[in-house]
């Protein structure tokens, strides 16, 4: 199978597989292109209510395949960042599912995600200074206020590669599990996210990510919604909301 990017939808949840098992799933060129537009293609179908990103086999992402770049350093640099930025801006949450080796381009997609769950055995590396690479400004300011300017800078810096328990002491990620136990856990919280109203996520995720100036647009949201009266509804007569609030906004 040549390298690409597998997706499937079931149960309102989204799956992106990056498949090139030949070289750990490092990201071609194509494969870079074809993010944005798939991300867009499962934004508007209104049966997707969250998306996982993940690695075929053993392996999330080793990063870029240079061998696709060579002599297109500045246009790989340009696609990965296209490639980041629309997987940031996707509307519904995100989480990767990381197992093995997270690195370089990879370690850039887990970040852009809103979540990231690893395996035990994962491994995560922010590589640029091993190619004398300039990491893009966009990916190290998302990767700073997730561990902090002095493990960003650690990892930048150096290149190394750190175990999934200092991901998790970092803030890299937000669990970590036995990997055989790591597909149950991403399945039984994507169940949780597509169930809460997507109007909260929605707002939450502009707000977390700096959005501070759409508070007017997301009171209007909520009035013309029927969101806050479905989930007290449900509360009070002890049973699951069901929230029908679509919009990206």
């Amino acid at each position: 199978m040549e390298p690409q990017l597998l997706h499937s939808v079931a149960d309102s949840v989204a799956t992106v597989v990056v498949h090139h098992p030949a070289k750990r799933n490092a990201m071609t060129a194509a494969m870079w292109r074809a993010l944005p537009p798939l991300l867009d293609a499962l934004a508007a179908d209104p049966a997707v209510g969250a998306l996982v990103l993940t690695g075929a086999g053993g392996t999330f992402c080793a990063g870029a395949d240079i061998s696709t770049l060579r002599g297109f350093a500045e246009e790989g640099r340009r696609l990965a960042v296209e490639a980041e930025e629309a997987l940031a801006a996707f509307p519904r949450p995100t989480l990767a599912a990381v197992r093995g080796h997270c690195v370089g381009g990879g370690a850039q997609l887990a970040a852009a995600c809103d979540l990231r769950f690893a395996g035990q055995g994962a491994l995560f590396g922010v590589t640029p200074a091993k190619l004398g690479i300039v990491y893009p400004a966009s990916a190290t300011r998302r990767l700073v206020s997730l561990v902090g300017p002095a493990t960003a800078k650690y990892l930048l810096f150096s290149g190394e590669l750190i175990d999934a328990g200092r991901a998790l002491r970092t803030g890299l990620v937000d669990e970590v599990l036995p990997d055989d136990e790591l597909d149950k856990r991403v399945a039984e919280f994507t169940r949780v996210l597509v169930s809460r109203s997507r109007l909260t996520q929605a707002a939450a995720k502009e707000f977390a990510d700096g959005r501070t100036d759409r508070d007017a647009h997301w009171d209007a949201q909520a009035r013309d919604s029927d969101e806050a009266a479905e989930g007290i509804a449900a509360f009070l007569e002890r049973r699951p909301p069901r929230f029908t609030w679509t919009s990206a906004g």
